[in-house]
């Protein structure tokens, strides 16, 4: 690129910092390689602020932007502290939004809030949009009461929540089935603040009820969003596609997917795996399997969601041979099997009571560059003991504490049940005491037909 090969080219600070700019522009960017030299020649320039050089608040903004897209997050904090403590220039809204957003971004949202304490102490003040995005992605950390707790503190700043505000903060309430501060949060938004429900409220109200149960309070909502002016999205329809499917009511779940497109939808790849979920939870295999090669004459490609929920469908449903096509077809198409897969395929194979073949599979994949979970190694070592091969099961508890995996009450349970149907009390005994050791709990019943010898089946 022409522009690239400027900027490497580039002597005088004003020109590096104009093609630095132009850069963080251009569409598609450069390179990691090519922005990163840039970006280093300028931040590094021993000379910045001599010579009567007087950068200013767009350029320093310009180069916390570049740090953060460049992944050098810590940088760009202590660059962004730096600028605040020796005074250098007053950051304006553009630069506070740009680190609170590159902070969020990057997963480190409480240094962000923390940021607008120190702002509020400051003469620097953030806007509803930084505020905005520090409660988002506080939610989408499931820190929901820290979110309202910024809510309150920014409506006692005299900072007005808007519409992008109450959506983010209804959805992590909804999210946790926290329907008393949810509503209380909808009177605040529509009585006292006059701002009406939009498409995306909606959503999440909908997902809210759906995630709890109230399936039909969700399809009320949706009926009754034209009326309200607002068109339901697909988002809307997923939902309570998914709220169906949870409590058991595919044909509702079917004929609210028919639905889709007669409402000028179109169909996405989450729409399927929503629907494939609840027809392989029904049992009904058969109709997952077509609506799986539907989805591919609607030119939608499955993803590795779909192929999981494929495996586990099948599985379930004791089709192993159908899952270890569907898995031959994965690969070829380039998608790679991930721990979920092969947990999903292990789990159904130890339930058929193909156990080499599942131990086969367990020993493959380290070299596959996946670490067994310990839902693997419990799937394991429950089949294990169901064929009476206790000194199998103890070197792979061993195994499985040296590779870092420590085993959990789910994974000393199906040794302990086993163990009772046999009559092996001692042993018994010997794994529950292991368990209080390291602080596990177990069912009240079982630890007590251990304690009184009853065996337990």
């Amino acid at each position: 690129m022409a522009l690239v090969r400027r900027a490497f080219a580039a002597k005088k600070r004003d020109d590096a910092v104009f093609l630095f700019r132009q850069m963080l522009r251009m569409r598609p960017q450069p390179s990691v390689v090519q922005f990163t030299k840039l970006l280093n020649s300028v931040v590094k320039m021993k000379h910045f602020f001599k010579h009567g050089y007087e950068p200013d608040v767009t350029t320093f903004t310009t180069l916390i932007k570049g740090l953060f897209l460049d992944d050098r997050v810590t940088e760009a904090e202590q660059f962004f502290k730096k600028l605040l403590a020796l005074r250098l220039c007053e950051p304006n809204e553009v630069t506070i939004l740009t680190v609170i957003n590159g902070l969020c971004k990057a997963g480190h949202t409480l240094t962000a809030y923390d940021l607008l304490g120190l702002f509020e102490k400051t003469s620097f003040k953030p806007d509803v949009y930084s505020y905005n995005t520090v409660i988002d992605s506080l939610c989408k950390d499931r820190l929901v009461d820290d979110a309202l707790q910024l809510l309150a503190k920014m409506i006692d700043k005299g900072i007005s929540p808007d519409i992008v505000t109450y959506n983010s903060m209804l959805q992590g309430l909804c999210n946790f089935g926290r329907w008393k501060d949810a509503k209380g949060l909808i009177t605040q938004m529509v009585n006292h603040k006059n701002i009406p429900l939009d498409t995306v409220t909606c959503n999440a109200l909908i997902d809210g009820y759906s995630l709890v149960g109230q399936i039909d309070k969700a399809r009320k909502l949706l009926d009754s969003m034209p009326g309200r002016g607002l068109k339901p999205s697909i988002i809307s329809y997923n939902s309570l596609i998914n709220g169906y499917c949870k409590k058991g009511k595919v044909e509702e779940a079917w004929r609210l997917f028919l639905e889709v497109p007669q409402k000028g939808l179109d169909y996405n790849v989450v729409n399927y795996n929503t629907m494939l979920q609840g027809l392989f939870r029904a049992g009904r295999c058969v109709d997952g399997l077509k609506i799986s090669k539907d989805m591919q004459a609607q030119q939608l490609i499955p993803d590795l969601v779909t192929y999981n929920t494929l495996f586990n469908g099948l599985c379930m449903n004791k089709r192993i041979a159908e899952a270890f096509s569907f898995l031959h077809i994965m690969e070829q198409k380039g998608i790679n099997p991930d721990i979920t897969t092969y947990s999903v395929l292990i789990h159904g194979l130890c339930k058929a009571g193909k156990l080499e073949i599942a131990r086969n599979i367990f020993n493959g994949l380290p070299s596959k560059g996946l670490q067994p979970n310990v839902s693997i190694y419990t799937t394991i070592i429950g089949s294990l003991c169901q064929k009476r091969l206790v000194d199998q099961t103890k070197s792979l508890l061993i195994e499985m504490e040296k590779s870092g995996c420590a085993p959990n009450s789910a994974t000393y349970e199906v040794i302990i049940k086993e163990l009772l149907k046999r009559n092996e009390l001692s042993e018994a005994k010997t794994f529950l005491d292991e368990m209080r050791r390291r602080g596990l709990l177990l069912n009240s019943t079982k630890a007590m037909n251990i304690n009184l010898g009853v065996v337990a089946c």
